[in-house]
């Protein structure tokens, strides 16, 4: 009877014992196979890229997004509240070191509204405005824009850079969804500047900044943004001269803002002043010597007369662009040969821009970091002095010239005038010009120093096949 029972119990013991070694089998099997595939697919191996697709985000959504942008305006909060912080610990030590009468109640107000409600808006400003990647995607949004705007907490900024939908939700006339409007992309290296020029109340007067504008714009920050802000003037200016006397008569003093200047008057701008504040066309506010430019007879091969350059092609020269530095006495002159001019000028020391416009003239507020505002084969004359010289950037005056030859139209001239550099440069200088195989109508190198050479040309654009 005993052995009967114990047949049973051992043929299950047997198949049981069997069944583990099977299922043993199949899991060594299945894991070996597994690490075989995990090291076909290189997990075992350092490779950044396995990591990255088993560890970060798959949420499209957080495309385009600039963390890095955000990281920086966090902290850029959170050292406003430090600041703050010690500010409020340095008035409290200050307070409990006063022994006398205890603090005014205006002085404690402005205090608060100085030093502490001010800081925390903009701070609280700051942390609002910063924008992050919804849950469900960024659609219908700015996310292409995103990294610049949250480069800047200033408000004003911040709703001028964000791109604008069209009212009606359709394609308007420029063929655009969207207005967006343009800064300079060196604008993000000097936010600090860009936020001071910003910071206004809306609908008031704007400070008297044009100086910082013109830092700006010289560094890259190149266009600036708009403002919604009400320009100063002066308060005593008077109606121009008439045009029959504008082109020859130095403006009444009146008419210019005179604070962000060295001299108060036209008069202080003189040559002979050695405190006038500008280096640059040091004569070009004395219309004595204005009135001989291109018309007077000179000694200086270089120098080349307005009826001598007209006379290359008479009749043709209608239109042009003076781009240097001065007070347009070249527009003058071409106008009483019909010839409309405008000049570019920056207010490097003086009053360049109002002095081209007390006398009739139309100025152009551009410096060399910016695209010619003209379309393609539009100008008759391109006529540049005192300005592109030796100290530029080979590189750059390329990309200057093929701008000009842009908007320069086909038979139309180019005049360079008295370009002066290094003698061991000039080499270099002169295949920036010759590259673009303008026919040669004047051309002419003269020295003006020990080392240095004047150059000045007439050029003309030929007729290109399409």
């Amino acid at each position: 009877m005993g052995a009967k029972s114990c047949v049973p119990k051992c043929r299950l013991a047997r198949v049981m014992t069997w069944f583990q070694l099977i299922l043993g089998s199949l899991v060594i099997f299945v894991s070996i196979l597994s690490l075989y595939k995990f090291y076909s697919a290189g997990f075992f191996l350092d490779n950044e890229e396995i990591c990255r697709h088993f560890y970060s985000s798959r949420d499209s959504s957080y495309d385009g997004f600039d963390i890095r942008a955000l990281n920086n305006r966090v902290y850029e909060v959170l050292d406003k509240m430090d600041v703050l912080q010690e500010k409020l610990e340095k008035k409290v030590q200050e307070l409990d070191k006063k022994t006398g009468p205890h603090i005014a109640r205006t002085e404690f107000k402005r205090f608060l509204e100085d030093e502490v409600i001010r800081p925390f808006y903009k701070a609280h400003i700051g942390l609002r405005q910063i924008r992050l990647p919804k849950a469900e995607g960024i659609s219908n949004s700015t996310m292409k824009e995103d990294p610049l705007v949250n480069n800047f907490v200033n408000e004003e900024i911040r709703k001028y850079i964000t791109p604008k939908d069209n009212r009606v939700g359709k394609v308007n006339f420029y063929g655009t969804e969207k207005i967006y409007n343009a800064i300079g992309h060196a604008c993000v290296l000097m936010k600090q500047e860009l936020e001071e020029y910003m910071d206004y109340e809306i609908g008031s007067y704007c400070k008297d900044d044009w100086t910082l504008a013109q830092k700006l714009m010289l560094n890259g920050c190149d266009p600036l943004p708009r403002r919604r802000c009400l320009t100063r003037a002066s308060k005593v200016y008077l109606r121009p001269y008439p045009i029959n006397e504008s082109l020859w008569r130095i403006p009444d003093d009146r008419c210019v803002r005179w604070s962000n200047y060295q001299c108060r008057n036209f008069k202080c701008l003189t040559s002979k002043n050695p405190k006038r504040g500008y280096m640059k066309c040091t004569g070009c506010f004395e219309m004595e010597k204005e009135k001989l430019r291109w018309v007077g007879n000179s000694s200086v091969a270089t120098d080349f007369l307005i009826k001598d350059v007209l006379a290359a092609k008479p009749g043709e020269i209608r239109i042009g662009l003076d781009f240097g530095v001065g007070t347009g006495t070249l527009a003058a002159r071409m106008r009483e040969q019909n010839v409309t001019i405008i000049s570019t000028a920056l207010n490097l020391g003086a009053p360049f821009n109002e002095m081209i416009a007390l006398r009739g003239l139309v100025p152009l507020y551009v410096s060399l970091n910016q695209r010619l505002p003209f379309f393609d084969n539009t100008m008759d004359l391109i006529h540049t002095t005192g300005f592109l010289d030796g100290w530029i950037d080979l590189l750059l005056m390329d990309f200057i010239l093929f701008d000009w030859d842009r908007v320069l139209r086909p038979g139309g001239l180019l005049w360079i005038d008295k370009f002066f550099c290094n003698r061991k440069d000039l080499d270099d200088y002169m295949y920036m010009f010759m590259q673009f195989r303008y026919k040669k109508h004047k051309w002419v190198v003269s020295p003006k120093g020990k080392d240095e050479v004047y150059f000045s040309a007439l050029l003309e654009k030929p007729p290109r096949a399409l």
